[in-house]
């Protein structure tokens, strides 16, 4: 299998397990078995992948759009994704987002250090960056959203 087969297969095991895979045969109407074999990596599942409607049904439970945002960043495209912007904007303004995003960077940076102190990051060190990522993603987002109001 090429390399975007297996990015695809470990995005969408990734949204399965976000939405719950008991949840995720009852929103597909798939067995676990099937589900399974959408992201199962052996050479026989290698040509097996989630039909699209069940992929948007489970994006639109899960809390982030695993395989959209794959195919996306597999054809060089970058999405933005704000699971915040309808609800409530956060209060304050660019001198808030400011302070939030070096708190975030910082802390970002602190997972980092901590990740490399011993030459490799491992896989529960990258998902702890990625999420510090995903955080620091959503200020800038937020910085953004109060940019575009302040010059208009």
């Amino acid at each position: 299998m090429n390399a975007a087969g297996n990015y695809l297969k470990k995005h969408t095991e990734a949204l399965v397990k976000d939405v719950g895979l008991e949840a995720a045969c009852a929103l597909t109407g798939k067995s676990k078995a099937t589900l399974g074999r959408y992201y199962s990596t052996a050479e026989e599942h290698s040509d097996r992948f989630m039909p699209v409607d069940a992929v948007a049904q489970l994006e639109a439970a899960a809390g982030y759009p695993h395989v959209t945002s794959a195919l996306a960043e597999l054809k060089g495209i970058a999405l933005s994704y704000d699971a915040a912007r309808n609800t409530t904007p956060k209060q304050g303004g660019v001198n808030t987002d400011v302070v939030a995003l070096s708190q975030r960077f910082a802390m970002l940076m602190a997972e980092y250090s901590d990740a490399i102190e011993d030459g490799i990051i491992t896989f529960n060190e990258a998902k702890r960056l990625l999420r510090e990522t995903l955080e620091l993603q959503q200020v800038l987002m937020s910085m953004k959203l109060h940019l575009e109001h302040e010059a208009t």
